[in-house]
């Protein structure tokens, strides 16, 4: 079954070059030069992803995770927020493809209607992988006043899984 999604991009590519035309620009150079800079902010930003991604799989691969995720589920159970969402909570911000996992492993176990289910999608559809995001910004970014930035978007993601949870 074909549907409209299907045709978005052609049409999108089609506008383009049809406006290329009824302005009188040049298309073929503006890709180029759209293709240039890209691959200047692709070396610009390859760093700081591949930094990420090596101490995300240090994080999970080294037991941290599930350690941290046992020793914070009493003090989530206490705030409001049921135990078995610890470890969503903690890998959320650090690995997309790891919380879709573990939020899978919480729908077949709960069911996504119980309210762990559904504080399971507030947490991960209201929040972000907070370092890969990091990374992107940060390597465009000169300023000295990074430090505080990741730390401060930590606590504000957790004050959102909190409330959102709260909210329920």
């Amino acid at each position: 079954m074909i549907s409209v999604s299907d045709y978005i991009v052609p049409i999108i590519f089609f506008t383009v070059l049809l406006l290329s035309v009824i302005k009188k620009k040049d298309a073929y150079n503006g890709f180029i030069d759209g293709s240039k800079n890209a691959i200047s902010l692709m070396c610009n930003v390859f760093p700081y992803l591949v930094t990420v991604m090596i101490a995300i799989q240090l994080f999970k691969a080294s037991g941290i995770a599930n350690r941290l995720s046992f020793t914070l589920a009493p003090i989530f159970k206490f705030i409001g927020i049921p135990s078995e969402l610890t470890e969503l909570m903690i890998i959320r911000p650090v690995s997309g493809a790891g919380a879709m996992a573990v939020l899978e492993n919480i729908f077949v176990t709960y069911g996504p209607d119980s309210f762990i289910g559904k504080c399971a999608s507030v947490i991960y559809g209201s929040s972000e992988t907070v370092f890969y995001i990091s990374a992107v910004y940060f390597s465009g970014v000169d300023g000295k006043a990074k430090g505080y930035a990741i730390p401060v978007a930590l606590v504000c993601t957790f004050i959102g899984y909190i409330i959102g949870c709260a909210l329920l």
